[in-house]
């Protein structure tokens, strides 16, 4: 069959999200000629919905440390060669202004659209061909990958595979990345929810029916990793930002230990008023600390009701516990619908970490979601595509 000229390229980049976008653009600046497919009608959805519309685009102190992998070191090579200050670089250039809201998070000043913005205007500006509505029916592999598509055929002796993970279906999320790994023998580490609410069994469910709404500081632990934040109670279960954190370490029967009280020991406070003779009840002190509605609910699940001079300092040091340590096993997760992020997917054991090309397989890339690379809340995903799409875009 005699090929279409026009239709060959240097580099096919499956998916125009944060990584894909990023890689064709460090590959147009390099002079290469690429094409960008991507199944939706827009580009960048996850990135126009992100941060509430405003978009938390990185965080200045991402390192290898808030990121979650079987080999967590796997991620620093990109990540040093490829930092917030690039990225901020860029948004610079194109003036669009930002802010940083809280723990290094940085967010638009105006909306998420400048982003998208930004960067479809820096692979324009490299001749970089994208077709959008562009639904990818099979790849093969001769001198060169050929990708057969709803919209025609397209050679190229690079792909990089940019379609991220399964989270938030709504917005066109699919296996196709999964897929394209396993064709060509790669392993692919079980995706699973990540960043993700956590729900109740149907005991805890009625055992705290009343609460949703009711959001509190907390100091959330399990498997030895630990984040301070809110948590939020749900119709369902437990979400807010410790508890979506915490989500990307926990695993099916392990129990969560939440401090309800993390900058104030109760323990220390209820025996200091036991001493000062007071009459206060241990449910009214603990309503000082925590939202009125949960104080009252531990007030009655655990049985406060005398005054703490009256109280034995066993029982007093129990009501502490269950503030401090409230041990809670979710019955699973929200799922793939509420999740932001993918844990899990391609083996990082089968790919360069500088180039993100697979080792079987030359001329075959992947990067961003659809690695197993999972950042925290707070930015450091974005980081993690921006800095993957480049390395990969300088070596396509």
């Amino acid at each position: 069959m005699t090929r279409d000229r026009n239709r060959d390229f240097d580099a096919i980049i499956l998916g125009a999200g944060a990584a894909g976008l990023m890689c064709a653009i460090a590959a147009g600046r390099r002079g290469r000629r690429v094409a960008l497919l991507e199944r939706n009608a827009e580009v960048g959805e996850k990135i126009r919905i992100s941060g509430g519309g405003r978009c938390n685009f990185t965080n200045v102190h991402a390192s290898p440390e808030n990121y979650v992998s079987q080999n967590h070191r796997f991620c620093t090579s990109a990540l040093s060669r490829y930092t917030p200050a690039d990225f901020i670089a860029m948004l610079e250039k194109h003036r669009i202004t930002y802010h940083e809201k809280k723990l290094g998070q940085l967010f638009c000043d105006t909306t998420a659209r400048d982003i998208i913005q930004m960067l479809t205007s820096e692979c324009r500006f490299t001749g970089v061909t994208l077709h959008t509505r562009c639904d990818v029916e099979s790849i093969t592999k001769e001198e060169v990958f050929t990708v057969t598509s709803n919209q025609g055929v397209w050679n190229a002796p690079s792909l990089v595979v940019a379609t991220g993970g399964l989270s938030i279906p709504k917005l066109g999320a699919t296996d196709l990345g999964y897929r394209v790994a396993r064709q060509f023998g790669l392993n692919v580490i079980a995706p699973e929810a990540a960043l993700v609410p956590l729900r109740f069994s149907s005991e805890d469910l009625a055992r705290y029916d009343g609460l949703s709404g009711v959001s509190f500081d907390a100091l959330v632990s399990c498997r030895d990793v630990s984040f301070r934040e809110n948590v939020l109670f749900t119709h369902r279960g437990l979400s807010g930002p410790a508890i979506l954190q915490i989500s990307s370490y926990w695993k099916p029967s392990d129990a969560l230990t939440i401090d309800m009280s993390p900058s104030i020991r109760l323990d220390e406070h209820l025996l200091a008023l036991k001493r000062k003779g007071s009459k206060a009840e241990a449910g009214t002190i603990v309503g000082e600390l925590l939202p009125r509605r949960l104080a009252q609910r531990w007030s009655t699940l655990h049985g406060w009701s005398g005054p703490v001079n009256q109280e034995r300092d066993t029982a007093l040091l129990e009501a502490a516990k269950a503030v401090h340590a409230w041990r809670i096993t979710p019955s699973g997760t929200e799922g793939f619908a509420k999740a932001e992020v993918t844990r899990g997917g391609v083996d990082t054991a089968e790919l360069s970490p500088k180039t993100m090309e697979s080792k079987r397989v030359p001329g075959l890339y992947f990067i961003g979601e659809v690695v197993d690379v999972t950042g925290w809340l707070g930015g450091y995903n974005f980081q993690w595509a921006w800095a993957s799409g480049h390395a990969a875009g300088l070596a396509v």
